[in-house]
């Protein structure tokens, strides 16, 4: 199981944010570079960053923050956030990002989804964010009336290379990980799972980790790691 420490960008800095709402972000690092640096260091294999800006905006708006932290790493980068046409998944995936996340875009236009991964087989994530099991977009700032199974289901077939579940309830709130809506998930997909929301103490580590057999293939990590309730490097052992 793969641990991606989370880099969410807003307004150049490192924030965290409590259940998805923008005015309730916490500071955490004005320098996202040294903080991706940070994480590679104590031995993470990748990283996963959200331009919360550009999630709201429909349009990369933390790009200079995105190449600071790629020109000083040399692991594996996921990014969400804003990434809503082919020119944008292009021009990221040449810059060095290694998966694109495509949230809002897999609701409002799958067909880019599926055009996406033929051009860039293993190179598109789903990202699935879900309250009280429907999917929410553009930031989480709307609903919509499709649970989260129905839309991973649509790209079963899409050659996806991983969906990324987020339960916003939990998000940022250190409430514990929703192991069984993941885990269910999970099991009804071929595509692998990444938990994401509410990881909040080793014992979610473990927990996702002992239901890794359902698909779970991975977890994002995220306040629990800046705040200290998550020792990093124990994690990593429990995942690997």
């Amino acid at each position: 199981m793969i641990l991606y420490p989370a880099i969410d960008l807003k307004e150049g800095r490192c924030v965290r944010l409590l259940r998805g709402e923008m005015n309730a972000a916490t500071v955490f690092n004005t320098d996202p570079a040294a903080q991706a640096q940070a994480f590679v260091t104590a031995g993470c294999r990748w990283l996963h960053i959200v331009d919360l800006d550009g999630a709201f905006a429909g349009k990369p708006m933390n790009r200079a923050s995105v190449e600071a932290i790629l020109a000083v790493v040399d692991k594996p980068v996921q990014l969400g956030g804003g990434i809503r046409d082919i020119a944008t998944i292009s021009a990221w995936l040449e810059k060095g990002i290694t998966r694109v996340i495509l949230g809002t875009a897999a609701l409002t236009n799958p067909d880019l989804v599926r055009e996406a991964c033929r051009l860039y087989p293993n190179r598109v994530a789903v990202g699935i964010d879900a309250r009280n099991g429907m999917v929410a977009v553009e930031g989480w700032a709307k609903a919509s009336d499709i649970t989260a199974t129905e839309l991973a289901l649509r790209f079963e077939d899409a050659g996806v290379a991983a969906i990324i579940f987020t339960d916003i309830d939990r998000d940022g709130a250190l409430a514990g990980v929703n192991v069984t809506a993941t885990a269910a998930l999970a099991q009804k997909l071929k595509t692998p799972v990444i938990a994401s929301g509410g990881v909040a103490s080793i014992d979610d580590v473990t927990a996702l980790k002992a239901q890794e057999s359902t698909g779970i293939a991975g977890a994002i990590l995220g306040r629990a790691l800046y705040d200290g309730r998550i020792d990093l490097n124990a994690a990593l052992a429990i995942a690997d």
